[in-house]
């Protein structure tokens, strides 16, 4: 067995990936999931202080939605604790009955193989342009040089407000991969469509919990958009040196996601890493820091990560919803009074977005690292 050596000059067992490691014109490895070669890249091992293995499973709540669309009352009430519960402690929970189709998530997950199965040169045609989300990334290459997540990725983008006569997400999936992914195209439109019902339900839970008004949340996102992403994490024998995706809670407000049978989601809970047991019938529910903003600081944004298997590839399509970029993310009087003070100042999704892009990677402490940058930039251009 080949070998390469860490920083202290040990033998490590390689990983027999399914990438090339060729350079393109600026020096970014290429993730290419149809070669293999016999090593692991320096750029793609994690330091070990966020490799630590766990075992132990999360028992975070599972909520049944039925009841609450329904407008039945115990079942409103018991679906309100559990949101309490689950945001009070870690940001997260998963949610079953949701109203989405499961056929359309088989359908999305069809695509996602269609899609990652492309050629390279095909895939490096859309590229994610720099200090953007949307489009085909390997690895994150095109944005960081050290500490490489395991994964392919393609982002678009699903603006609020759009309806049959403007199918966006068709016309992006036409225009950037030819009419032979129309199908494609419809497939994501629709699910876009279902998620974004689903988050409103989401929103209207998350504020009764809070104790503010149903609609608050609703309201404030109805002109806002979402990323939706998806997630392709080839195998990798030694899958200990490397991760899928690294410790960090979203920037973004609310998180829907559907892993694949595979696992691999991991949630940081009393001072350990815990995995998420992944379930065919539910989506899972995760805050980021624009929503614990939103709540000043009442509800966590979730810590999370995901981990590589050694065997099997891992998918998963992930729906971020945004706020309107110059929207001002403050939290209602109600909550201040509550609380007492202002946890956050205010500032606008674009800010945000704009900074985790340009000047730091989305990790445990965003949020307060945003902060930071956001009063010293005021005071420099005061």
């Amino acid at each position: 067995m080949s070998l390469i050596m860490n920083s202290n000059n040990s033998p490590l067992d390689l990983c027999s990936p399914l990438m090339d490691q060729k350079n393109d014109e600026k020096g970014s490895i290429i993730f290419d999931t149809l070669k293999k070669q016999t090593n692991i890249p320096t750029e793609f091992i994690w330091p070990n202080s966020d490799l630590v293995n766990t075992q132990q499973e999360l028992n975070e709540p599972l909520i049944d939605l039925e009841g609450f669309m329904k407008g039945d009352e115990s079942a409103t009430a018991e679906a309100i604790q559990l949101v309490r519960n689950g945001c009070l402690e870690h940001g997260f929970f998963q949610v079953i009955n949701h109203g989405v189709d499961a056929s359309l998530i088989n359908a999305a997950y069809e695509e996602i193989d269609s899609i990652f199965n492309l050629p390279l040169e095909k895939k490096l045609s859309i590229p994610r342009k720099p200090f953007q989300v949307f489009g085909y990334s390997g690895a994150h290459a095109d944005r960081f040089s050290s500490k490489l997540p395991w994964k392919e990725t393609l982002s678009f983008g699903f603006p609020y407000g759009e309806n049959d006569s403007n199918p966006v997400i068709l016309n992006y999936f036409k225009s950037v991969l030819g009419e032979d992914f129309e199908r494609t195209g419809w497939v994501y439109q629709r699910y876009c469509e279902a998620m974004k019902k689903l988050s409103d339900v989401i929103f209207e839970l998350l504020a009764i919990s809070l104790g503010i008004d149903q609609l608050h949340y609703k309201k404030f996102f109805e002109d806002g958009y979402s990323i939706t992403r998806c997630n392709y994490y080839p195998p990798c024998n030694n899958s200990s040196l490397t991760m899928g995706t690294g410790p960090h809670s979203d920037p973004t407000a609310l998180t829907i996601l559907h892993q694949d049978q595979t696992g691999g989601l991991e949630v940081f809970v009393n001072d350990k890493w815990q995995t998420v047991r992944p379930r065919q019938d539910a989506l899972v529910i995760n805050l980021g820091d624009t929503f614990m903003a939103l709540s000043n600081g009442k509800y966590k944004s979730c810590l999370h990560r995901a981990v590589v298997n050694s065997d099997k590839e891992r998918r998963s399509i992930v729906f971020f919803v945004c706020p309107k970029g110059d929207k001002e993310v403050r939290p209602t009087e109600d909550l201040v009074n509550k609380e007492g003070s202002r946890i956050y100042p205010d500032f606008t999704w674009s800010d945000l977005m704009g900074f985790t892009l340009k000047h730091h990677r989305p990790d445990a402490a965003t949020l307060p690292a945003f902060v930071e940058w956001l009063a010293s930039s005021k005071s420099s251009n005061s």
